[in-house]
C-alpha cells in the first residue's frame, strides 16, 4: 500500500463493500483505470480504511431499502459521510440514487449529501420512437449528455465526448433539487438526471465499470479529480 505522508492518509481508492455492489467488476475497472497513478484499489470492508484512503467509490446494486439498510448496519455509514464531506467520492448506480434525500422504492431516507428526491419511471403505455413500449427498468446503452456546472461541463466528464452512450440498468431515476448538481441528462420517456455532482461528490446512474472505454476515462477523470 502506498502511502501519501503530505496528506497523512493512504493513496488508495476504497471501493465500499457493505455487501451490495457490483464489488468485482467495480474494483477491476478502477484498477485497469488507476494503471500508472500510483493508486492502489482496495474493496473493503472497514471503515478505518475508508477513512484513511484518499479516494472513495461507492457502488449500488439492487433495491434501495437493502441498500441503506446494509449500509447502517456494515457499520460503513458513518465512515462514506465523513469521507464525502472532504474526499473525492464516486457513487455508482444505486450508490448515487443512496446520495439523495429519499427515495421512493420502499420510502426510504438517503443519506442526504445531495438535496433531491428518487422517483420511479412512469411509463406504462408509452411509445417510443420506434413504436416498442417503453419498457421498466431501463436495460441497455443510452446517451448521457453533459449538463453545465458552474458554467462549464463538469470536470470528471474530462474529455468523454458529449452525448457519449453509456450502460444503465434501473426503475427508479434521480431529481435533485438544485438544477445545477445536475451535470449529465439522458432520455427515457422523459430528460432525467443520469449524473450529478455536489462539491467533492461525482455520483452516475449508469455503470461506469460495463460501459467500455469511456467508462474507464470517468473512472480515470475521477483519479486526476481535485475538487
Amino acid at each position: 500500500m502506498n502511502l501519501n505522508t503530505n496528506s497523512g492518509t493512504d493513496k488508495t481508492v476504497a471501493v465500499v463493500d457493505y455487501g451490495m455492489g457490483n464489488l468485482r467488476s467495480v474494483s477491476q475497472a478502477v484498477q485497469a483505470a488507476a494503471v500508472g497513478t500510483g493508486f492502489t484499489v482496495l474493496i473493503t470492508q472497514d471503515p478505518d480504511v475508508v477513512r484513511r484512503a484518499q479516494r472513495i467509490v461507492l457502488p449500488g446494486q439492487g433495491a434501495m431499502p437493502d441498500c441503506m439498510r446494509e449500509l447502517r448496519e456494515s457499520g460503513l455509514q458513518a465512515s462514506v459521510l465523513e469521507a464525502a464531506a472532504n474526499k473525492p467520492l464516486f457513487g455508482v448506480c444505486v450508490g448515487m440514487q443512496m446520495l439523495l434525500d429519499h427515495s421512493a422504492e420502499g420510502n426510504t431516507p438517503g443519506l442526504g449529501l445531495i438535496h433531491g428526491e428518487v422517483l420511479k419511471f412512469e411509463l406504462a403505455g408509452r411509445l417510443q420512437e420506434d413504436g416498442s413500449r417503453f419498457k421498466v427498468p431501463q436495460m441497455g446503452w443510452n446517451q448521457v449528455w453533459r449538463a453545465n456546472h458552474g458554467g462549464a461541463p463538469h470536470p470528471v466528464w474530462g474529455d468523454v465526448p458529449d452525448g457519449s452512450y453509456f450502460y444503465f440498468v434501473h426503475s427508479f431515476y434521480a431529481k435533485p433539487s438544485d438544477a445545477r448538481h445536475s451535470v449529465g441528462e439522458t432520455d427515457y420517456g422523459q430528460r432525467f438526471s443520469s449524473a450529478i455532482a455536489r462539491d467533492n461528490i461525482f455520483a452516475t446512474q449508469f455503470h461506469p465499470e460495463k460501459s467500455s472505454e469511456h467508462g474507464l476515462s470517468l473512472y480515470r477523470n475521477f483519479l486526476h479529480w481535485n475538487p
